[in-house]
């Protein structure tokens, strides 16, 4: 075993890290302030040659960082872009106290017990291009887990992430999800809004149900059934507004 491997391993086993599985991850990490503390490649040529055409903006980030190392030694499935990195979780307190602080400049997206790592990571993704608050989840998913690191491309960073009991919600009025709220379209939503989502397969749950101060449903053509949590997210904050035009930009995943 290398140095390299073995200090990966160590560093792994602090619990205080988080894994960015592939380049897209380590790149919006790096733009977002992650404290990145490792980055390991089987090409680290490769990689380099990636953030000068993808990411100039973080390219001397990766080349000072990236470090050649079998990534099949230390992973249980290689991304394709052949990059691997670990990262500092962000502070727990300083997150919470964010989601707490008023006026907000836009909302909060509750999940309310999601069961989908893919689907939790996609809304980390959108609420992060939306420009939202934070994304806060109920119930036993960790959403930071890394499937869900992995679907939200890094952009964990990008927003604010946590796990939060009912009582420990942010302020503000909590506006969910449910097939007999009001039409969305009848609706101006607020930046200090807290947006809730029920369950893939259950809905929101009866006692998020009971605190909401407004039930909101989407527009649904007749024995549609549901739409796709990530879906259904990306239209509610669409109707919200997202960034300014004047900050809007984009690229390729």
């Amino acid at each position: 075993m290398d140095d390299t491997v073995r200090e990966w391993r160590e560093a792994g086993q602090a619990g205080d890290l988080v894994l960015l599985d592939g380049f897209h991850a380590l790149k919006h990490a790096l733009r977002f302030g992650a404290d990145v503390r490792m980055v390991i490649a089987e090409d680290p040529g490769a990689v380099r040659a990636l953030a000068r055409e993808l990411a100039p903006d973080v390219e001397a980030d990766v080349v000072r960082l990236v470090r050649r190392a079998g990534l099949k030694e230390v992973l249980p499935r290689v991304h394709p872009t052949g990059v691997a990195a670990l990262a500092v979780r962000p502070d727990r307190a300083a997150g919470i106290a964010g989601l707490g602080r008023l006026p907000r400049p836009a909302p909060v997206v509750v999940l309310d017990n999601p069961r989908n790592l893919g689907n939790v990571g996609a809304v980390v993704r959108l609420a992060a291009g939306f420009g939202a608050t934070g994304v806060v989840t109920r119930g036993d998913l960790d959403p930071w887990h890394p499937n869900v690191v992995r679907a939200g491309a890094g952009l964990h960073y990008a927003t604010t992430v946590e796990r939060l009991a009912l009582e420990e919600l942010p302020p503000g009025p909590l506006y969910a999800l449910d097939p007999e709220g009001t039409d969305i379209r009848a609706l101006t939503l607020p930046d200090d809004a807290l947006l809730a989502f029920g369950s893939e397969r259950h809905g929101i749950s009866p006692e998020l149900r009971a605190r909401a101060d407004h039930l909101v449903s989407l527009p649904m053509r007749p024995q549609v059934s549901s739409y796709n949590l990530a879906t259904s997210v990306a239209m509610t904050l669409f109707h919200w507004g997202g960034p300014p035009a004047h900050e809007q930009g984009g690229e390729d995943a």
